[in-house]
């Protein structure tokens, strides 16, 4: 993999929220570091309170990669985003690339991302990856184009899988967003609405190497439907500002 240099001016810092993925998250932390530079950066994984053998070898990672992998652990259960934020609030670095711990996001499409946030020229840009090819189960991904569909009507944000973890983004941008549980399906239109822009990256997208999904048709779009109303709600509500101090 050729790294693009230009991308790679600012150290990383690579997001990973996890929850009972004990049989993926080895093999996926292998992949990130081949994917990317040894030199700079910082992968951190965020353990939703799993309980399985997660954990234990999550700490193994840790004692192994000599540092380069961090762990942090929720007391208990908050959701995904939740632990996206947990990791984006400790990163050491402003520049934040994210993506699942369940095997299916690829890193070897971080580079891409990467490329097209620095062709963006940075700033308050978030660059989503648009998965090609489902490797999901048929509920999984009817699930998905009906809330997709919803979303995409409603909020006019022009990305048409919100659901893909791969992103990369600044860390002071996604720290000015509203928070609230499940805002990570949301992240395109809480970008535009706080003034940033959107690009859009086709990536590779695997099945899962492990586990169990933890998204169905409930929690998918039934439960989404409030979140999508306040989303709604902020987009007519919020204004984005800009200043300069005079000298």
């Amino acid at each position: 993999m050729v790294e693009p240099s230009q991308s790679r001016a600012q150290p990383l810092s690579v997001v990973i929220p996890v929850h009972n993925e004990a049989e993926c998250i080895g093999t996926l932390i292998g992949e990130i570091e081949r994917a990317l530079p040894a030199s700079g950066g910082e992968i951190i994984v965020v353990d939703d309170a799993s309980d399985d053998a997660t954990p234990d070898t999550l700490e193994r990672l840790r004692r192994d990669t000599a540092g380069r992998v961090r762990v942090l652990r929720h007391d208990r259960r908050y959701g995904q985003s939740a632990a996206l934020r947990t990791g984006i609030t400790a990163a050491r670095y402003n520049l934040i690339a994210t993506l699942d711990g369940d095997g299916q996001n690829d890193p070897a499409d971080i580079p891409r991302l990467l490329s097209a946030y620095a062709a963006a020229a940075g700033g308050d840009v978030m660059v989503c990856g648009q998965r090609r090819r489902r490797r999901d189960s048929w509920i999984k991904r009817f699930a998905s184009r009906v809330a997709n569909g919803v979303r995409s009507r409603l909020l006019g944000d022009g990305v048409p899988d919100t659901g893909c973890g791969l992103k990369v983004f600044p860390r002071d941008l996604f720290l000015r967003l509203p928070w609230f549980d499940h805002m990570h399906r949301f992240l395109p239109a809480l970008v535009l609405r706080e003034g940033g822009r959107v690009e859009k990256v086709e990536v590779n997208h695997r099945p899962r190497a492990g586990g169990r999904t933890k998204y169905g048709i409930h929690n998918r779009l039934w439960a989404g439907i409030v979140d999508l109303l306040g989303v709604l709600w902020l987009q007519r509500r919020g204004k984005a500002t800009r200043s300069r101090e005079m000298e």
